[in-house]
């Protein structure tokens, strides 16, 4: 009967240990989605910038820190837009995608080179929350960061 007990208390631990890796892992899954997703938001605001070289190299797609999603200002979906129009359009559907896709985010895009050619960095930020951390014990988690530069010429 002891015997029983014993195996009954060792597996019991056994399965205690499996589902805490796994929660673990799939915070570590959650975290690298994170930051796939802001890989993925930033090349897609360089293709936007790309196929609207000229609002581009204006200086159109230049974006202080935000962090709150914007509302259309122009559909251009639908009709034909000035490259202002794109480049504010592009910038709107942007950051609703942002704002919807990463937890607190917040993101910059900087025009550091302007003229033809024109240099853009592009930075997204998000807090992903971790339990193992000092910052689980006051909810805020922990900051990441991504930042990309593309140099776009008309």
């Amino acid at each position: 009967m002891i015997e029983v007990l014993v195996t009954l208390m060792i597996i019991a631990l056994a399965l205690l240990g499996t589902a805490g890796l796994q929660a673990y892992a799939m915070r570590t899954s959650q975290g690298g989605q994170f930051r796939s997703q802001a890989v993925f938001l930033v090349a897609d605001l360089a293709e936007r910038m790309e196929a609207n070289k000229i609002g581009a190299v204006a200086g159109s797609y230049a974006l202080s820190t935000s962090s709150t999603a914007n509302t259309l200002s122009t559909a251009c979906v639908s009709s034909a837009c000035s490259p202002t129009d794109l480049a504010a359009f592009d910038l709107s559907q942007w950051q609703n995608a942002i704002a919807s896709m990463l937890p607190q985010s917040s993101w910059t895009v900087t025009q550091t080179t302007s003229g033809n050619p024109s240099t853009y960095t592009i930075t997204i930020s998000w807090v992903d929350r971790r339990s193992d951390t000092a910052y689980a014990s006051t909810g805020t988690g922990e900051t990441f960061s991504y930042t990309a530069t593309r140099t776009i010429s008309n």
